[in-house]
This record gives C-alpha cells, sequence and structure tokens, in this order.
C-alpha cells in the first residue's frame, strides 16, 4: 500500500488558480461580456443593490479571519472624540482660534488634552498585561483615527505590541493614523458591522469624551449589556465632570425610564491607573 502522504489534499484547483486562468481565455464577444466574469472577480456585480446581503457577510467574515489569524483572543476598545489635540498641539489650537466664540471652545478642547495621555497610559497598561494564553489578550482596539484613537495606538507602538484600528469609509478622507499594526488596519463600509467588530472579542471598554460616533457606539454597548445581549464587561467613561455635564444620568433614572441599577453597567475614572485596576479586579488579573 502506498504512503498515505502521495495522496492529494485536493482534487479541484484553488479559487486563486481559477481566477489566473479565466484571465488566460481567448478573447471573444462572449469572453468579453461582463456576464461571463468570474462571480468573486466581478465588482461590478458585487456592488448591484441586492448583493447587499454578500457584503454584509464579507465584511463580517474578513475582519474575523484576519483577527484569528493574528491570534487575538480578546480585546480592550477605545472609544473617543477626534478632535481632542495631543498635549503639544492644545495650545496652537487656541492660538489659531478667530473669534472668542472659537476661542471658547478651543479652550475646551485643549483641557481634555490630557485624555490623550490617560489613553495613551491606558494602552500601555494593557499591551504590557502578563495575561497572555495561547492567545493575545486585551489587544488595543481603535477606530484608528486621529486623537484619542491615535493616543491608544501609539500606546500599544510604543510598548511594541500589536493593536487594531477598525478604519471607515467618510465623505471627508479619514486615513489610518500611523501607530495601527499594518496588518490589522480594517476598513468599512458599514457602521454596523465595525461596531458589530468592536464588541466581538471586547472584554474592556474606555470611553473618552466625544461627539455622536463615541456616543453612537458606547450608548449602543450599554443598551446590549442592559438587555442582556452582551455580558457585563468593565465600561469605563473617563471625565465624570464632561459626562454628567453632557448626559444627565440620574435624571434618565428620576424620570423612569432607566432604573437604578443600570448605572452600576459602567464606572466613572479619571486615570489610566484607575481603569487598569478595575480591569484586573474584574478578571482577577
Amino acid at each position: 500500500m502506498s504512503d498515505s502522504s502521495s495522496v492529494s489534499k485536493r482534487v479541484f484547483p484553488t479559487a486563486r488558480r481559477d481566477a489566473a486562468v479565466a484571465k488566460e481565455v481567448t478573447s471573444s464577444p462572449q469572453t468579453e461580456d461582463p456576464a461571463y466574469r468570474l462571480a468573486f472577480q466581478d465588482t461590478d456585480f458585487l456592488l448591484r443593490e441586492d448583493l447587499r446581503p454578500v457584503r454584509f457577510q464579507l465584511e463580517l467574515l474578513k475582519p474575523e479571519v484576519l483577527l484569528e489569524e493574528a491570534n487575538i483572543g480578546s480585546t480592550f476598545v477605545f472609544y473617543g472624540s477626534a478632535r481632542i489635540p495631543a498635549p503639544q498641539d492644545a495650545q496652537a489650537l487656541v492660538d489659531a482660534a478667530a473669534t472668542p466664540t472659537q476661542r471658547r471652545i478651543a479652550e475646551r478642547l485643549a483641557a481634555k488634552a490630557k485624555y490623550y495621555t490617560e489613553a495613551h497610559k491606558l494602552a500601555q497598561l494593557a499591551s504590557e498585561c502578563d495575561c497572555h494564553d495561547d492567545k493575545r489578550q486585551f489587544v488595543v482596539c481603535s477606530g484608528g483615527g486621529p486623537s484619542i484613537m491615535e493616543a491608544a495606538n501609539r500606546g500599544a507602538y510604543d510598548s511594541g505590541a500589536p493593536s487594531i484600528g477598525l478604519n471607515i469609509v467618510l465623505p471627508h478622507e479619514q486615513l489610518p493614523n500611523p501607530f495601527v499594526t499594518p496588518s490589522l488596519s480594517l476598513q468599512f463600509h458599514y457602521f454596523a458591522l465595525r461596531k458589530m467588530h468592536f464588541l466581538l472579542r471586547a472584554r474592556a471598554v474606555a470611553v473618552f469624551p466625544g461627539g455622536f460616533g463615541t456616543f453612537d457606539e458606547s450608548f449602543e454597548l450599554l443598551t446590549l449589556v442592559q438587555t442582556g445581549k452582551v455580558a457585563p464587561m468593565p465600561i469605563l467613561f473617563f471625565g465624570k465632570e464632561f459626562w454628567t455635564r453632557v448626559v444627565n444620568f440620574e435624571a434618565l433614572v428620576e424620570e423612569g425610564v432607566i432604573s437604578p441599577n443600570d448605572l452600576r453597567i459602567f464606572r466613572f475614572v479619571e486615570t489610566a491607573e484607575e481603569a487598569w485596576d478595575i480591569v484586573k479586579t474584574h478578571y482577577g488579573i
């Protein structure tokens, strides 16, 4: 009997091989028509309105495959504004203000530059955690953009650890910040799929001051935990003064639209060390 190692591992050619062969066909009216293209190579076909379910599936699947191949077991997600300056840029932002109103806003943003520092510190603490098993744990994951997102990826980068950037296609150009690990720099068309990938591996979430995007992402997470769709995890809102000014959480309880226990889903914190201590306590690290 022949050695089993001589048995072919596959009988069908790979899709890549079939695609190469398809490019070698003789030109004719039939082969030049779009109908003849292989479906997975036909961009016009894939972008049809009725192919949206397939695009949803692909956008869910591609990041999942890449993150699994990167051996990532869990993530520490960072949400926050794309407008808060790094400390070294804060004064320049104020100086560039042209009107009193612009200056007041710039001064408020400059005062939040401390959160860039805290995001950087927290990302370092998570990245340097001696808590890896057979997979990487608490891998820093951000939206891949500037400001708080950059600070998070930069903290991982400065610790020599990989980090994830989940970028989104926007009408105005938004490139990944330079500290995202290139092989973990992912781009999304659908906000829904991007938000799902933020949470599929999340085991802790830091929410820094931010606008509509930050509210959208963080309050959806609170709703998922509130309704039991997602298991409780450390959800850390940085800057109690900011959050209680822009959202009256106590009033929501008083109005009866949330319960007092819902306020226990998240914690207010001020520093990276405080946040990381909560995570360590929660997981017994």
